[in-house]
């Protein structure tokens, strides 16, 4: 037993090795007679000698000697295809043509900066126990204000100015969604709580474009419902998710705020990156200390209700957060343009 497996070993590794140095036709020919012969091919004596193996070693070494042999053949037919290939372009092309120089650099791809800040923004959160949730690009007026307690006369849909399509859903008007929240609509309709879900995705405002707002850009969007949230809750994940993404030493502060769908609601600031919070002199963050982040709040009970669950039974919190903005942070991109003109120069220097 002990010679055959040593034997089956040695037979492998030498035709892996073997196969990849095969330069020529020839080559794959000789390589074919020295281990799949059918008198004295390496691997055809091993396969023939299998039968005289116990029968628990015959089972556990007929797959691997066979599967060896399958492997063997297809790399040897992909090489030999490979060198026929070779030999066909160079009949072609004549003798001018060296296929020994080394071929062109081509640029290595790399992952797109708010694909990065995307990808380590919902594998924090996702660590905190969120799950992932979608919804589509072009919503109903419903999800996306009504049910979010913004009714036609609100004035907060002036902040949300965005852009509508011809054609409804039932009675109500189709539009590019400002926002992920309807997502908590969807979730909320969906599931019976405990409901824990982030939300991210690409959204839509009619905006003038320049330095900080783009017509077109992306949310991260958190919801958690269950019995007896709190603001100290959300307060603990956000701390533990800012901590995560911007260093151990970072601080959070919460200043009160009005956002529709929540109640109550708060602007999220995050202890500045460039002066640590210090603030003494600091451009960025104007010697304040801190830096505006995100929005966040406990869901409003409206919100609940129309998510098809009784407020005085359900409380949650939410929030909601830029993720070009988090980019621009990461990266030290001083304008969200830069992110949408496909320029190598920045493009190249991150991932």
């Amino acid at each position: 037993m002990a010679g055959w497996e040593e034997s089956f070993h040695r037979a492998r590794d030498g035709a892996l090795r073997d196969i990849r140095t095969l330069r020529d036709l020839d080559g794959v020919e000789a390589f074919r007679i020295k281990y799949l012969g059918r008198k004295d091919g390496l691997l055809t004596d091993l396969l023939r000698r299998l039968k005289d193996l116990p029968l628990e070693e015959r089972r556990r070494w007929g797959p691997e000697a066979n599967g060896l042999r399958a492997e063997i053949e297809g790399s040897l037919e992909a090489r030999k295809r490979d060198l026929e290939a070779e030999a066909e372009l160079a009949r072609a092309v004549g003798p001018s043509l060296d296929l020994t120089l080394p071929a062109r650099p081509y640029p290595r791809g790399r992952l797109h900066p708010l694909t990065l800040t995307l990808e380590r923004m919902t594998s924090i959160l996702s660590r905190l126990g969120f799950s992932w949730a979608e919804g589509p690009l072009v919503e109903d007026d419903w999800h996306n204000f009504e049910a979010l307690n913004i009714p036609p006369e609100h004035p907060a849909r002036d902040l949300q100015d965005t852009y509508y399509l011809q054609g409804k859903a039932g009675r109500t008007p189709l539009l590019m969604r400002t926002h992920t929240s309807p997502v908590q609509i969807r979730a909320l309709k969906a599931s019976t709580p405990p409901v824990r879900v982030m939300a991210p995705g690409r959204v839509f405002r009619h905006e003038a474009v320049d330095a900080t707002h783009s017509h077109v850009f992306h949310q991260v969007e958190g919801l958690y419902v269950d019995r007896r949230v709190t603001m100290a809750d959300l307060k603990g994940t956000l701390s533990a998710f800012m901590k995560e993404l911007f260093g151990p030493s970072t601080r959070i502060r919460f200043r009160p705020s009005y956002f529709p769908f929540v109640e109550p609601g708060a602007e999220v600031d995050v202890s500045c990156l460039i002066c640590g919070g210090k603030a003494q002199g600091c451009p960025v963050c104007k010697g304040t200390g801190f830096l505006e982040m995100l929005g966040a709040g406990l869901v409003h009970p409206r919100v609940l209700e129309a998510g098809g669950h009784d407020p005085a039974a359900w409380t949650g919190y939410a929030f909601g957060i830029g993720v070009e903005r988090i980019a621009m942070m990461l990266f030290a991109v001083p304008d969200i343009r830069a992110f949408y003109e496909n320029d190598l120069r920045l493009l190249s220097q991150v991932g």
